[in-house]
């Protein structure tokens, strides 16, 4: 019989199978949703002292799975075994309590509570009144972070911590529970590639304590330089494990979408028209300052810089999101007073913000009210009514065109993958018939496939005329799909380069000034 939650601790120790040959395993895993079959018959095996990475396109069934071994989801079948012993964990409480940890892509932190009561709330040491001893709270955190080589003080409120840093406290509180498994999700997809060292670094220290880390990324630069073994996931069934020295980038990528993806970037050389937004000396008085420069008619604008160097900050005022303090916007010519997302909208731009829960997606609402919430009241409504038949026959419409995967257009968008929620985004901004086109970190946190697929959309926009504004921490992206590039440097243009001259290095250089 499997283990109760009564019992845990017990499995954690003493009822551990000696020497068993891996410290987390998976076998003949279902998980069915409405609709939807996540995982079918599905395996893995995580040996101690290892990364394992997981890969496979979104909605291939790594988070469920990951999901399942957190103690979030309860397999419909299939078999878990930590240490050799089979166990049933019945909530994430349970997969704590047995060693297992889980750090997801959306940090889950108390932004108004210190470092020290983020890591251990729940478990606050008291003194002999009852009361949370802080002085020992906070000893106890600054040992912790000593051993894990992470320079933060225990009393600063999480608030002020940049995403790099909320990212290790999640690590030393997942460390705190004396895990033998670490699970992350998406780990580095909002840090810099100094961050990233560090990470690694962290990651390498704890393997070599003997912790078991699964890894899930859609990075392959980073399984190949953290990762000892990945196994691929594929619509929900399980494809195949290898050691990450034995096979290639294309192995990996043929694995996760069972063809070759020919052409990553698909960049055409499309005429250039007129020039359609212009920026003159933009300042927001707060992280950007005196921005200026132009966007034609089938161009892709990129715009490079590193994490805080304010390249959002000049799309969201560019959109009126938030208020410029100097300068002006003109679109074909004309100034224009964007003061709102909604005059935006009206002047034909669109924005894909950067981080799709937060500024994105209405997590509870339908695919449908997701996808037609920028052109309701525009397009869709007549004598004061909503024409509900019309408006969905033109979202299905955009689903079919972008390859959104999901039930039927009522499923929640929160049950889809990150690939199809940023999918079901675009096809918003679509359906506006946008003539600029803002994308900020289009492809984050997205698989192979799914990114293929948007950079063929954006070649499809730019041969109809549209002008792209490309936001992107992905060096790759910006120089593959890019006609022109600005490079930003706390919060000031550093340089112009055209795509012909631009490189990695040249871009660096510019960006680090």
């Amino acid at each position: 019989m499997p283990v109760s939650s009564s019992t845990m601790a017990a499995v954690h120790a003493s009822r551990a199978v000696p020497n068993a040959e891996y410290l987390l395993s998976a076998e003949g895993v279902r998980k069915d949703f409405p609709g939807v079959v996540a995982l079918d018959n599905v395996q893995f095996r995580l040996r101690r002292g290892t990364v394992h990475a997981l890969m496979g396109e979104n909605g291939a069934g790594k988070s469920t799975l990951m999901k399942i071994l957190s103690g979030i989801y309860t397999p419909d079948k299939g078999i878990i075994r930590l240490k050799g012993q089979e166990i049933q964990l019945e909530s994430p409480l349970d997969a704590l309590q047995s060693g297992i940890a889980m750090i997801h892509q959306e940090l889950n932190l108390m932004p108004y509570m210190t470092v020290a009561e983020n890591i251990w709330i729940r478990r606050e040491p008291l003194n002999r009144f009852g009361l949370v001893d802080h002085s020992e709270m906070y000893r106890m955190t600054d040992n912790l972070l000593r051993r894990l080589n992470i320079d933060l003080d225990p009393e600063t409120e999480v608030r002020y911590l940049s995403v790099a840093n909320r990212q290790m406290v999640e690590i030393a509180k997942a460390v705190s529970y004396n895990s033998d498994v670490l699970i992350m999700d998406e780990p580095t997809s909002a840090l810099t590639e100094r961050e990233v060292g560090h990470l690694f670094q962290i990651i390498r220290d704890l393997r070599a304590q003997g912790i078991g880390i699964v890894y899930i990324t859609h990075k392959m630069n980073e399984l190949f330089e953290i990762a000892d073994e990945f196994s691929v996931f594929r619509d929900g069934r399980y494809i195949g494990t290898h050691a990450s020295r034995e096979v290639t980038r294309d192995d990996i990528i043929r694995m996760m979408v069972g063809r070759e993806i020919t052409q990553m970037f698909p960049k055409e050389e499309v005429p250039i028209g007129d020039v359609i937004l212009s920026v003159n000396g933009l300042s927001d008085g707060c992280y950007f300052k005196d921005v200026s420069f132009e966007v034609r008619a089938g161009e892709i604008f990129g715009i490079a810089g590193l994490v805080g160097s304010g390249r959002s900050n000049v799309a969201e005022t560019i959109f009126g999101v938030t208020p410029a303090v100097a300068g002006t916007i003109a679109i074909d010519g004309k100034t224009v007073n964007i003061d709102s997302a909604t005059t935006a909208i009206a002047n034909g731009m669109a924005f894909l913000t950067e981080d799709r829960k937060d500024t994105g997606c209405l997590l509870i609402l339908s695919v449908l009210e997701n996808m037609q919430i920028a052109v309701l009241q525009n397009r869709f409504i007549k004598a004061g009514f909503v024409q509900e038949k019309q408006i969905e026959e033109c979202c299905e419409r955009m689903a079919k065109r972008l390859r959104v995967k999901t039930p039927n257009l009522q499923e929640r968008i929160e049950n889809l993958s990150g690939g199809n929620q940023q999918k079901v985004l675009i096809g918003r901004w679509l359906l506006t018939n946008p003539r600029i086109l803002i994308l900020d970190e289009p492809t984050r946190g997205i698989d192979v496939g799914a990114k293929a697929e948007i950079h063929r959309l954006v070649t499809e926009l730019v041969r109809s005329g549209v002008a792209v504004i490309m936001i992107s921490s992905e060096m790759p992206e910006i120089l593959g799909m890019s006609d022109r590039i600005m490079v930003m440097h706390e919060g000031h243009v550093t340089g112009f380069l055209d795509r012909a001259e631009a490189d990695q290095v040249k871009i660096m250089e510019l960006a680090a000034q």
